[in-house]
């Protein structure tokens, strides 16, 4: 039986990060299906057709796509089964596609996105940090000062910390990480799904150290696990805190403010509470 067309539209197609043999079965069929391919470099994305069997007509559409260029995939969309593709991974995740996806959601057109590969997802399930929560951060600046103050405006954010980098960068990024976060865990995953795949997870001086002696190439995920959990203080720290509380609250509001600020088990600081103000 053939195979139905593909109804008009944008179709968002995740392609693999490194080995071909991801590419999911839907994946190739929408591509083989397709009428027209929208793709950051038609070089990249011929080498995976050429893998598949598969040639279609391919429009050049990156960061420096003109607005001619959008508006005329755009105008295919109406009429044609359009798919986007990057070069490796899920198109929109630090790669071009948002403003395509905006403008044809905004004029009625259909978009379907199929899962598949991406880079972060894969690197958050190799490092052995926490998953429960984690941000994705795309690439830090490269200048020193701007990429100190990003990582600062991060390091408040309960949650594992993802980031893209590049080889030439990595070191500088790991020296800044070491400031501005400090106290945390670190890895470094590398040629994911690749021959040479990587995943080293330490302390940032360890592999600040490891990488000046071995510089990477490359694209590269960059985590950061979770800030440290602050210290509990100690007996006269507590004391010294209650009693503070306890000179403009009552024993249970203290006790409460306490509890709040510092994680602690509001009974055990009423009680003392009780005992500090009995003492006054």
């Amino acid at each position: 039986m053939e195979t139905p067309p593909l109804a008009p539209g944008l179709y968002i197609v995740a392609t693999p990060i490194g080995n071909l043999g991801d590419i999911t079965a839907r994946a190739a069929d929408i591509l083989a299906r397709c009428d027209v391919i929208a793709c950051e470099d038609t070089r990249v994305t011929g080498k995976l057709l050429n893998h598949l069997g598969i040639r279609k007509a391919m429009r050049r559409y990156d960061d420096h796509a003109s607005a001619e260029m959008r508006e005329r995939i755009l105008g295919e969309m109406a009429e044609k089964s359009v798919v986007l593709v990057s070069d490796a991974g899920t198109p929109l995740i630090s790669d071009p596609g948002y403003r395509l996806v905006r403008e044809a959601r905004e004029r009625g057109l259909s978009v379907t996105s199929l899962p598949g590969p991406s880079a972060m997802i894969v690197a958050l399930t190799l490092a052995g940090l926490p998953t429960d929560r984690f941000l994705f951060a795309g690439f830090l600046p490269s200048k020193d000062k701007a990429r100190g103050d990003a990582l600062a405006g991060l390091a408040a954010i309960p949650a594992t910390l993802v980031f893209y980098e590049t080889g030439p960068r990595l070191v500088a990024s790991l020296e800044a990480m070491a400031q501005h976060l400090p106290g945390r865990e670190l890895a470094v995953a590398r040629e994911l799904t690749k021959l040479h795949e990587e995943c080293r997870r330490g302390t940032p001086e360890e592999l600040i150290a490891h990488y000046t002696a071995h510089p990477p190439k490359g694209e590269i995920v960059l985590l950061a696990g979770p800030p440290p959990e602050p210290a509990a203080p100690e007996a006269d720290d507590i004391d010294a805190l209650l009693r503070a509380a306890l000179a403009h609250a009552s024993p249970s509001q203290a006790a409460g403010q306490v509890a709040k600020a510092h994680g602690l088990d509001r009974k055990a600081l009423y009680a003392r509470a009780m005992a500090l103000k009995s003492q006054a």
